[in-house]
């Protein structure tokens, strides 16, 4: 019975100890796999640090891109404004200048007028028989009708019929 005794003492120290070099292999395996994660979460951390300051150069690089593009628009929208303004000013000059010639082309018109009316209808007939047929009729048509009848019957009847024609229109 010792011997049994004995026998089931070693047994069981000696199934103990492979028990527990089991238990240490798993340990140093869990603490080996511990490392590596914790090296993995330091590097997972790295990277997330490095992503965030990326982030924030990248949100201060729109930021003054913004800014620009809206300094632009300032610009351009003041430009669009001064061509505005310059484009009515000129547009108010022409129309004044149109007016001022309109004006003038009027009172040229009406001495010239009155320069025919002056005239025997004899020498007024030479005068606009020799010009251009438009600005015959032009004058023409400034003149008194009774006037105008005079100067077109001493003209030549070809003459006559065409500056009627262009009176006509």
């Amino acid at each position: 019975m010792k011997y049994i005794l004995l026998f089931a003492l070693c047994y069981s120290t000696l199934f103990s100890m492979q028990n527990s070099d089991k238990l240490f292999e798993c340990t140093k395996i869990f603490k080996e796999r511990k490392n590596e994660l914790l090296v993995e979460l330091e590097r997972i951390d790295e990277q997330k640090q490095s992503l965030s300051a990326l982030k924030t150069a990248t949100d201060e690089l729109l930021k003054q891109k913004e800014a620009k593009l809206s300094l632009q628009e300032e610009n351009v929208n003041a430009k669009l404004a001064q061509i505005t303004q310059k484009e009515q000013s000129v547009k108010n000059m022409l129309d004044k200048n149109s007016k001022i010639l309109q004006e003038l082309k009027s009172t040229k018109m009406n001495k010239i007028a009155q320069t025919f009316s002056k005239m025997k209808a004899n020498s007024a007939a030479n005068v606009l028989s020799d010009m251009d047929a438009k600005d015959a009729a032009s004058i023409l048509q400034s003149l008194k009708p009774k006037v105008v009848g005079k100067i077109l019957s001493k003209m030549d009847p070809k003459k006559a019929s065409e500056l009627t024609l262009l009176l006509a229109k």
